[in-house]
């Protein structure tokens, strides 16, 4: 009798200790888990906003490079003469990769517009903005100006392409014109049907008579792209840049003065070449921060766990967390610093490494390294 009393009592003390090794277990698996799903929506934060913000960054650039006129830093801007005559082409010609327009369509915001450059690949796309197909026709010209652009990801520029109406505006600026385009009419094709970017893509064995814009865009927008949507417009009318911006793009303050809607200031985070020196400045806080607290306070919560005042919790961030010297408000203001560089580092290496390396990433992303 006394030896089963004895084990009775024994076995819930082994089961108490038992627990926290359990529990810390499942503690563990419930942090890793999270941290997987966190890792998870940075990627979609990196394919959908950082990626759009590079390429901004980029088309910033390319029109600093061109150095086009400004219509916003024009003396007494005024709404331009709508021409009728038939328009000049322009540009008549342009290699590969050179800037040929900037695309605005006010649907989309009074504030959106993206660089057009020449060709389609994946290079131009990601990085530049909006790209024209080599094979049709140049901004005026009697035929097809065809556009391709992202739906999804890489500043998505036809993302809400599916809201164009009839009528809409669209608007080609190069260096001295503007091109009034109307939006007409969509398809949904697959992407075999090359024909939508023809000279006349009504009917591709007839020789065009119209000067038509089409924009080309995957579809449908977050999945596995299996067809194409593509949206047609006509152009209305021409004006030269010299003579002041479109109405469609004007604007009156309250003095009556002509104001440019679409005055686009670059984002703060675009005006980063990359993150490298955000990683590098907050390892810097880190590190005079780590050195100031292990100066000031040393390791207060590791000399309580080994004079046994305190428990360690089974835990990754616990770990972390211990390893950081000084009070408790400092020691987390470590760790996020740790972890904020850490975030950052994958948007800048992380990220574009697995999405140009993993087969099923590089497929869903398009992702090219440039």
């Amino acid at each position: 009798m006394p030896l089963r009393h004895a084990a009775a009592v024994a076995t819930p003390a082994r089961a108490s200790r038992r627990r926290p090794g359990i529990w810390g277990a499942f503690g563990v698996l419930a942090e890793l888990l999270l941290t997987l799903a966190a890792l998870c929506g940075l990627y979609i934060a990196w394919q959908m906003w950082w990626t759009g913000v590079q390429s901004e960054h980029v088309q910033e650039q390319t029109r600093q490079a061109v150095a086009w006129s400004d219509p916003a830093d024009m003396a007494n801007l005024k709404v331009a003469a709508a021409q009728q005559g038939t328009p000049p082409v322009q540009p008549g010609s342009a290699n590969h990769g050179d800037l040929i327009a900037q695309i605005y369509i006010p649907r989309f915001g009074a504030q959106w517009n993206r660089n057009v450059v020449q060709g389609t690949d994946s290079v131009q796309l990601n990085r530049h903005g909006m790209g024209h197909y080599e094979s049709s026709q140049m901004p005026g010209q009697v035929g097809n100006m065809a556009i391709a652009g992202h739906r999804n990801g890489y500043g998505e520029p036809l993302g809400n392409i599916n809201t164009l109406q009839t009528g809409d505006p669209i608007i080609i600026r190069t260096e001295d014109y503007w091109y009034v385009y109307r939006y007409t009419s969509y398809r949904i094709v697959l992407p075999a049907q090359g024909e939508v970017v023809a000279s006349n893509p009504q009917n591709p064995s007839v020789p065009p008579t119209k000067r038509m814009l089409t924009l080309t865009t995957c579809e449908p927008r977050y999945t596995v792209a299996t067809h194409r949507w593509i949206a047609y417009g006509e152009l209305e009318y021409w004006a030269k840049v010299s003579d002041g911006i479109p109405k469609e793009l004007a604007a009156t303050d309250a003095s009556g003065a002509v104001k440019f809607v679409s005055n686009e200031h670059q984002s703060l985070a675009s005006r980063l070449p990359s993150l490298i020196p955000v990683v590098i400045l907050t390892l810097i806080v880190y590190l005079v921060l780590f050195v100031a607290a292990a100066a000031a306070w040393g390791w207060p919560l590791r000399r309580a766990i080994r004079a046994g005042r305190r428990r360690p919790d089974i835990s990754v961030y616990g770990a972390l967390l211990r390893l950081q010297p000084g009070v408790a408000p400092v020691r987390i203001l470590l760790l996020l610093l740790l972890l904020f560089a850490a975030v950052a580092a994958l948007l800048q290496w992380g990220y574009p490494w697995a999405a140009s390396t993993i087969p099923y990433l590089r497929e869903m992303s398009n992702y090219v390294t440039v």
